[in-house]
């Protein structure tokens, strides 16, 4: 009886032994297993306001740019302005050699007390009507050369402007190969943008936009849609805008490199970060990894829209509220489940 007592004592000690030493062995290898789960970090977007704008670059303009210079060839007798003057419109810039202007104002004050004495005289009834028709004609004929003339001698700026070049000095003969002056008018100032054909219908005349200019770092200027150009470039698919900027200080120049802000309303859009979008190799298509409540992962396709600083407005492919991966998307494939990193 001692002898089966102490076998069954040996038995009952083994066989606790044994199932310890099996629950440490699934104790471990449960912990294996969670050990080997990918570690991902993950965040929850949301939907949010998202400005529709585009940034296009330009070269800042003259809003209009005349060329001053006489229809003949004459000396030129004073030169009034140079480059860099600032002019009103019908200020005098230049004065031609006037003899030819004497002598026809010299015709019409002569043809004009002519006319006067034959008009008295077809009052008297001395002289016919086609006589005095004839005069007429003359006299207006007279009239005009001399306004002409005169126009062509003192020569006046055509707007308010900045005088931008000068080809002539004083003496010299104009000879018709080059102006003798440039005016621009700088107050206001325009540029020209080319938008894509996918946002015509969103563009007005009179929409506002911001100018950024690079001469002027952390200066912006405000200007307005003033014209939106009737077709569109079939090689770039783009149709022109031009943009007015009023430039009341004058500090933007014709030449200058601006940037052009165009908005073109808001979306309300779930907005994500740059570092959650996966590019598909070999395809333009762009994914994102999805967090589900089992703690599995989707890797769901998405459409971004604009991009903004380090952020990404996703159009369709992902729902308000949903948690994305962040960090750690190399190890992932659909379905997997995952363990989200502290």
């Amino acid at each position: 009886m001692n002898t089966l007592l102490k076998v069954t004592t040996l038995f009952l000690i083994a066989a606790s032994a044994a199932s310890c030493a099996g629950g440490k062995r699934n104790a471990v290898t449960d912990a294996s297993s969670q050990e080997e789960l990918p570690s991902v970090a993950v965040r929850q977007v949301f939907a949010e306001d998202v400005p529709q704008t585009g940034v296009y670059t330009s070269t800042v303009q003259a809003y209009v740019k005349n060329n001053i210079a006489p229809q003949a060839v004459m000396r030129i007798k004073d030169i009034k302005v140079d480059i860099g003057d600032f002019v009103k419109k019908g200020q005098v810039v230049a004065e031609m050699d006037a003899i030819n202007l004497q002598q026809a104002r010299l015709q019409m004050v002569n043809d004009s007390i002519e006319y006067g004495r034959l008009k008295e005289l077809y009052g008297a009834g001395g002289l016919s009507k086609s006589d005095l028709d004839a005069m007429e004609l003359k006299y207006n004929v007279s009239k005009s050369t001399y306004g002409n003339l005169l126009e062509n001698t003192v020569l006046l700026s055509p707007v308010d402007g900045v005088i931008s070049a000068r080809n002539y000095d004083k003496g010299d003969m104009f000879t018709m190969g080059q102006p003798i002056y440039t005016v621009e008018q700088i107050t206001p100032v325009k540029l020209l943008i080319g938008i894509s054909e996918v946002d015509y219908t969103k563009v007005h005349t009179g929409d506002k936009v911001k100018i950024t200019a690079d001469a002027f770092p952390g200066k912006e200027f405000a200007g307005s849609i003033s014209r939106i150009y009737p077709t569109i470039d079939p090689a770039t698919h783009t149709f022109t805008v031009e943009v007015v900027v009023e430039n009341a200080d004058r500090v933007l120049r014709p030449g200058m490199y601006a940037r052009v802000t165009v908005t073109f309303g808001v979306n309300r859009s779930v907005v994500v970060p740059d570092e959650a979008i996966v590019k598909q190799v070999g395809s333009g298509d762009r994914f994102v990894y999805v967090l589900n409540p089992d703690s599995t992962v989707t890797y769901t396709k998405v459409i971004p829209g604009r991009r903004m600083d380090f952020t990404y407005e996703i159009l369709s492919g992902l729902e308000d509220g949903a948690t994305v991966v962040t960090e750690g998307q190399v190890r992932l494939k659909s379905g997997i489940k995952v363990k989200v990193g502290q």
